[in-house]
C-alpha cells in the first residue's frame, strides 16, 4: 500500500528531522551540540564569510545558544568530530569515520586518474617527502610546504606539497587537526581521530546498509538517488539495490509537491507517521538560514517541499544575478517566505543590510516586519556587530 503524505506533513517531517522544528532559543551544552550534528549529519563548511561562516550559521539558525567555541573544542580537543567530504567539505561526527575509511579506498585509484589528467603525470613527485615530514616534524599547514619558487594560483596550479596534503587527506592518511585563520592544518590520521575509530574495519554490506539507511532516517523519506546523494558514499544503483533488498523494512510514500507537480514516489522506514499531530509545528520566528543549510542542499527537493527556488549566486557575472552575490533564504514557521542580502562590517560594527525580496503572495505586514527585525539583531549580536543598517528602498517591491 502507498502511503499519501500531504506537503504540510511533508514539510513538519523533514524539518523535524533537519533540527529546525526544536526551540531555537533552548540553551544548548555541547553534548547537546554533538547530539545536534549526529542528527544532522554533517555541517557543510565553506570560507566565505559575508555575516558567518556557513557551519556557524546552520548551527546558529537551529539553536540561537550556539557557542563556537565548544565547536572548536568537539574538533580540536575532544576529537568528537572531524572535517571530509561528503557532497562538500564538511563537520561529521567521529562515530562515523569507520564507514569514510571505504570512501577512502573508493577514492584513491580513481583519484590517481583524475589528477594525472589534471595536475600532470608527475603530480605525485612530493607524495613521499610532504608525507615524511609530518611523520618526522608534526602538523602542518599548506604554506609551510610551500615550494620557494611556486607561484600562487587555483586549485589547479597547487604546488606539489598542496597536492600531497590534499590527496593524503582525501585518501585518509592524514586528517584536520585545526585551522588558522581558516587554513587547514594537516596531521597523521592516527593523530587525529580517535583509535578506537581509526581501527574500526567494516564489511562492504555494513557500509551500504549504514550509507542507506542513516541517509533515509534524517531525510524522513528520499528517492533511492536521493538517499545516494546525502552523504555521496554510494552511487545511486548501490542506493536503489539497497532499496529494492529491504522492502520488507520499507513503504511506499507518497509526497504531495508545490505548484501542482504530480505526487512524489519515494520510500520511508516503516514507522513514518503520516499524520500531522505526530510532528512539532516549527516555531514561528523567522531565521535566517545559510545559502548553504541542509534544508535546502538538494536544491530539486526544496523547490518540491517549499516551492521555494533558490541558487547560490557567488560564480554568477554580477550583470546576470537575479538576486545577489550571497543571498540568504528567509525561513518562517514551515514557510521559505524570501531571501534577504546583507553583510556584516565588523570593522565598523554594522550589519549592512541591502535588499529584501519577498516570495510572491507573501507581504509585509508589520508584525512579519517585527519579527525578521528581532531576527537581524539576533544574527548581528551572533555576528559580533551591534547596528543595524538598513539601505534606502531595502524593502520595496521589484
Amino acid at each position: 500500500m502507498v502511503i499519501p503524505l500531504s506537503n504540510k506533513v511533508a514539510r513538519r517531517i523533514f524539518m523535524a528531522k533537519q533540527g529546525l522544528s526544536a526551540s531555537p532559543a533552548q540553551a544548548q551544552t555541547k553534548p547537546d551540540l554533538l547530539h545536534l550534528i549526529h542528527n544532522l549529519g554533517f555541517v557543510q563548511i565553506d570560507s566565505i564569510s559575508t555575516v558567518e561562516r556557513a557551519h556557524n550559521q546552520i548551527l546558529f539558525s537551529r539553536n540561537q545558544t550556539f557557542r563556537k567555541e565548544h565547536l572548536r573544542q568537539l574538533l580540536e580537543e575532544d576529537r568528537e568530530l572531524f572535517e571530509h567530504w561528503t557532497h562538500d567539505a564538511a563537520i561529521l561526527p567521529c562515530a562515523f569515520y569507520p564507514y569514510w575509511k571505504h570512501k577512502f579506498r573508493r577514492n584513491e585509484a580513481p583519484m590517481r586518474k583524475r589528477w594525472a589528467k589534471w595536475h600532470g603525470e608527475d603530480f605525485d613527485k612530493a607524495f613521499d617527502e610532504t608525507f615524511n615530514r609530518i611523520v618526522e616534524n608534526g602538523a602542518v599547514l599548506a604554506r609551510e610546504v610551500k615550494d620557494a619558487d611556486h607561484k600562487s594560483g587555483g586549485w589547479w596550479q597547487w604546488h606539489p606539497s598542496k597536492k600531497a596534503l590534499e590527496f593524503f587527506w582525501h585518501t585518509g592518511k592524514l586528517a584536520i587537526s585545526g585551522r588558522q585563520n581558516f587554513q587547514k592544518i594537516y596531521d597523521l590520521s592516527e593523530r587525529v581521530i580517535p583509535a578506537d575509530q581509526l581501527a574500526a574495519d567494516l564489511s562492504h554490506e555494513e557500509f551500504i546498509d549504514w550509507a542507506c539507511r542513516s541517509a533515509l532516517e534524517r531525510l524522513g523519506f528520499a528517492t533511492h538517488g536521493e538517499i545516494a546523494a546525502f552523504w555521496d558514499l554510494v552511487s545511486p544503483d548501490e542506493a536503489r539495490a539497497w532499496v529494492s533488498a529491504h522492502r520488507d523494512d520499507l513503504e511506499e510514500i507518497e509526497i504531495e509537491c508545490q505548484g501542482g507537480d504530480k505526487p512524489r514516489a519515494s520510500v520511508a522506514l516503516t514507522g513514518l507517521s503520516p499524520n500531522i499531530e505526530d510532528w512539532p509545528e516549527p516555531p514561528g520566528r523567522i531565521r535566517v538560514l545559510s545559502p548553504f543549510d541542509p534544508l535546502l542542499r538538494d536544491r530539486n527537493r526544496a523547490e518540491r517541499l517549499f516551492g521555494f527556488r533558490y541558487r547560490i549566486e557567488v560564480f554568477v557575472p554580477e550583470p546576470k544575478r537575479e538576486y545577489g552575490y550571497y543571498v540568504f533564504p528567509l525561513l518562517e514557521g514551515d514557510r521559505m517566505i524570501g531571501r534577504i542580502d546583507m553583510k556584516a562590517d565588523r570593522k565598523a560594527g554594522k550589519l549592512n543590510v541591502t535588499r529584501l525580496w519577498l516570495e510572491p503572495k507573501v507581504k509585509a505586514s508589520a508584525g512579519r516586519m517585527a519579527k525578521l527585525d528581532a531576527e537581524l539583531a539576533r544574527v548581528a549580536r551572533f555576528a559580533g556587530v551591534s547596528d543595524i543598517v538598513y539601505a534606502s528602498g531595502w524593502n520595496a517591491d521589484p
